[in-house]
Order: C-alpha cells, then structure tokens, then sequence
C-alpha cells in the first residue's frame, strides 16, 4: 500500500466516524441541520478521496472519468434544482425518489460485480452473498419506492390495491429471491440467476407496496429509507469499502428503528402494515352518521377564543403544510405571546406524510424547538388547555381509536377531545388517510371553522389583533 492509499484509508476513517457524529446530532431538532451538513461533508469528501484513489491506481479511462463527471454533475445539478424547488408538501414524494434512487444505485453496483463473473472472474461467496443480497434489496427499494412516491402524487390510488393471487406470486417472489441467491453462489457465472433475482426483486417492489393504504404511507417510506441503507451497506461488502458499510448500515439502522417507532405509534406491527395496509388517501368526500351535526364557527368566534386564552396548543397536520401555512401560523402564534398566552404545539409521531414532517414545517417557520411538544408528553396537560387548535390534522385526532372495530382501532392518539375548547381548521368535512369520520368534529366543545389554512389564520392574525390591541 503506498503513502497516498494510507493517508486516503485515513480520510474514509474520519469520514465514516463524521457519519456517526452527523447522526447524533440530528437526533435533536436544535443541532439537526449542522448533523446533516457534517454527514454531506464527510461523504463529499470520501467521494473526492476516492477520486485520488483511482486516479492513484490508474483504474479509470479518460472516457471513464468523462462518465463519472457528467453523472456527477448532472445528478448534483438535479438534485439541488429539486431540494430547492419542491414543496414541503410534495418532500415525501422526493424522498421516496431519493430511496429509489440510492437502492437502483446499490443494486447496479453488484449486478456490474457478478457480470464479471460471468464473463469468467472468479468470485467467492463473500462476494456473491452480499451481491444476491444487494440486488433483492437494491431492486425492491427501487421499484417500491416509485410505487410510493406515485401514491402520494396521486398518480397511483392511495388506496390499497389488491389483486386475486397477490399474496400467493408475493410467496413465489420470496422463493425466487431464494432459489436465486443459492443459484448465483453455487454458480457465480449464471447470467440466469442474475435475471432471476433482478426481476422477482422488482416485481416484489410493486406488489408490496400496491396493498399498502395512504393511512401508512410515511411508514413505508421509513421502511424503504432503510431499505436504502442495506443495499448500500451490502453494495460495500460487494466493494471492500469500509465507508460504504459504515453509512449504509447507519442509514439502515437509523431507518429500522425509526420504522419500528412509527408502527408502534400507531399500535400496530411492521408485518400489519406490510401484509395489510389500510386507508384511502385524502378525500373530501362528506362525513355521513353522527360527525355530520356538526358547530361551526366564524372568525371573530375563535378570535375571542385565542386571544382571552390563557394556554393553547396547536395541532399541526397535513392540511398546513398543504396550504404552505407555517410561516401564517407563527405570525399568530408570536401575536397570542405577545399577549401573554402560552403557545405550545402537539406533535404526533405519525402526523403528515413522513417521519418528521410537522417539525421540518414548523422549524421553517422559525419555531422555537422548545414549544414543539411530543404526544406522549404533551397528553397530560390537554385538560388544562384552554383552546386546542387543530389545523388540517385528522386520523391522529380522532377519539375513534379509542374503540375497537375501526381502520384506526388501538392507535394512539392526541387527546384533543379533553381540552376545554377544541377549534378545528379545515377546508371542508373531507375525511383524512384511514377514510373514517372524526368523531372529534361532533364534540359539543369543537368549532369547525372552515378555510383555507392560511386564510383562515390570516384572518384570525387580524381579528386577534382587534382584541389585544
């Protein structure tokens, strides 16, 4: 090993241990931005580490540097022309995107790999386990991260969709990937096996994730994140990197214990979600039975309410970030302090459409971190709040979950219902993911005010301040 490939083995070192550090800073929403700008750093280092690296050795063409700088470019170019331009409400559907992407990416690298094999290197099975493994991953991500993302863009339905034989050609695919991983160990050269697996990998993506309900959606895409990470990881072994290793794995692990907090969230197992996923997407079809009788409210109504309030908390959803409100709910929110209210904001795990979304929205907005309140923590004091206001969240309100029998049954949720005055911000009676009415609406204590998000606080901000002023 000569001198630059010693000092290059030290950098992928300190990359990979800035990979760990960037982690555990963005397990608070305080330092979260400078983890996720370490972790970028580190591997934008490896990357050009790895660039001397082959240039070092010679390995690359001119036509192959030519390649790699335009992917480069390209791909970067693209990337920030989407971080910067979608919006908060269309970031699952990139992420979902992002997950494709890094798994196709992941799988290409052990297809590539194992064709050498077939053109007659001689592998192992250190090399064509990892590889199999790689590609059954690297593949399911891809094509079941694209069937997500269509179901939150609305090109595919968000409801579950279920064909007779799916659970039966899902059991034959899980055959496939085996009879395909112990084929390409024992023959390292079969272009057969290759496709075997390629193909009932891809296949399995879609029939995966086609029976899946909006209602779990950022569940899924938790569990594609790590998804990505374990092809990436295995991509590694494939590769002899250690930095690849050491951030799949932390993207793998992360993920998995992410989606095992999101299921427990909403009661339910992993396997649950997976095997049968409920919900219809969004709706705005009316609510039939008891949530129909319903008390509406106007402006000056709930200005009244927030402005002689002594403690109000906020329950952001969906339909915030739909009408790109956060920045109007600040605004009101720093009026009501001024005046001496306690704002606080509740946060369920599962609100929104990812892992972290009401946070990302609010933080954008310039939200102090210490108001955002998670629900387990924020569940004992609603009894002593004042008003409880509600903006665009819906199954994570709904008192319905506390019965059995109902597509929400067992799942936890925020206790809104016991707060003294309860006004609920929404554009129409539409029901949310799970497709089952609010039972929330129908409480004597709860107004409907209906409106856009924005309007709706914009119009409060004016009001309020015809109170306090």
């Amino acid at each position: 090993m000569t001198t630059t490939e010693t000092i290059i083995r030290y950098v992928f070192l300190a990359a990979a241990a800035c990979f760990v550090w960037g982690l555990h800073l963005m397990n608070s929403p305080a330092t979260a931005r400078r983890g996720n700008l370490l972790s970028a750093g580190a591997m934008t280092v490896a990357i050009g580490a790895t660039a001397v690296l082959l240039a070092e050795r010679g390995a690359v063409s001119a036509t192959g540097w030519i390649v790699m700088l335009c992917g480069a470019a390209i791909g970067s170019a693209a990337g920030l022309y989407l971080a910067r331009s979608v919006a908060m409400t269309s970031m699952p559907q990139l992420v979902s995107l992002f997950n494709a992407v890094g798994g196709g990416a992941a799988a290409l690298i052990a297809v590539e790999h194992l064709l050498h094999a077939a053109g007659g290197e001689s592998l192992g099975a250190s090399i064509t386990v990892p590889g199999a493994l790689d590609i059954v991953i690297g593949a399911v991500t891809l094509t079941g991260s694209v069937v997500a993302a269509g179901k939150l863009q609305g090109i595919v339905p968000g409801r579950p969709i279920i064909f007779p034989g799916a659970r039966v050609l899902n059991v034959v695919l899980g055959l496939s990937f085996v009879v395909g991983t112990v084929w390409l160990v024992a023959v390292p050269q079969s272009i057969g096996a290759l496709v075997l697996l390629v193909v009932s990998a891809s296949v399995f993506g879609v029939t995966m994730v086609l029976p899946i309900g909006g209602a779990d959606m950022p569940v899924v895409i938790s569990l594609l994140n790590a998804f990505t990470g374990t092809a990436v990881a295995m991509a590694g072994f494939v590769l002899g990197e250690v930095v690849l290793i050491v951030a799949g794995a932390l993207v793998g692990a992360s993920g998995a214990i992410l989606t095992k907090l999101m299921a427990d969230a909403m009661n339910r197992s992993i396997a649950n979600i997976i095997i049968g996923g409920f919900g219809t997407g969004d709706g705005d079809a009316m609510v039939d039975g008891p949530a129909a009788s319903v008390r509406s409210v106007s402006v000056d109504d709930v200005a009244i309410l927030l402005a002689y309030a002594r403690k109000v908390v906020v329950v952001p959803g969906y339909g915030l970030a739909a009408a790109q409100a956060q920045h109007e709910l600040a605004g009101l929110a720093e009026l009501l302090e001024e005046h001496g209210v306690e704002v606080t904001y509740a946060i369920h795990p599962v609100a929104g459409r990812m892992p972290g979304h009401m946070n990302v929205l609010l933080a954008e907005a310039n939200v102090p971190y210490p108001a955002l309140r998670e629900m387990d923590d924020i569940n004992p004091d609603f009894p002593q709040v004042d008003v409880a206001l509600v903006i665009g969240a819906n199954d994570v309100t709904n008192p319905a979950a506390r019965r059995a029998g109902n597509a929400i049954s067992g799942m936890p949720i925020l206790d809104v219902d016991k707060a003294r005055n309860i006004v609920v911000i929404k554009r129409s009676m539409g029901h949310g993911y799970a497709g089952i009415d609010n039972e929330l609406y129908a409480d004597p204590k709860t107004g409907m005010f209906f409106t856009d998000a924005k309007k709706g606080l914009l119009s409060l901000t004016a009001a309020v301040r015809t109170f306090v002023a």
